[in-house]
């Protein structure tokens, strides 16, 4: 028997939309990667981008476990002579742009170099509920159903 192996041409790529509100980050994180790698296909080829695109909303109601939201901290250099900053996931959620919690916690599941990339594209995180991608219909993903632990309401 052999191996199969899908090629580029062959992939069907399904829309997903994402309710993010009262979501916990990592839980939700590792299955948005894991829909995005194509993990969740009976046809997973490591070397393709077999993934489906995910729309995930209300990524601004995020929520995170036990003291992250003022303990977690995202670093970044400006490229000159010390010049470190950081923000901690509270800072981020509450300033312009909340998403980026969302797109890191994903970005940093996803494997590193061009495929791992080109996967990030079909990622779109909006804050609010409104997306502009009606058009391809997407499909509603209640992940807060699969285990009792992946909600939170406090």
């Amino acid at each position: 028997m052999k191996t199969f192996s899908m090629k580029p041409a062959e992939v069907e790529k399904t829309w997903y939309v994402i309710d993010a509100q009262d979501m916990v980050l990592g839980r939700m994180a590792s299955e948005i990667a894991k829909i995005l790698r194509g993990k969740h296909k009976a046809g997973y080829t490591p070397h393709v981008d077999c993934g489906d695109n995910v729309i995930v909303i209300n990524a601004d109601k995020v929520k995170l476990t036990g003291r992250k939201l003022a303990d977690k901290t995202y670093y970044w250099h400006t490229g000159h002579p010390g010049g470190i900053k950081s923000r901690t996931a509270e800072q981020i959620l509450t300033g312009r742009f909340p998403e980026r919690v969302v797109e890191k916690a994903v970005e940093r599941m996803v494997p590193r170099g061009p495929l791992g990339r080109q996967q990030m594209k079909n990622l779109r995180v909006y804050a609010g509920t409104e997306h502009p991608h009606e058009a391809q219909s997407p499909v509603a993903l209640d992940l807060a159903s699969r285990n009792s632990k992946n909600k939170r309401s406090r």
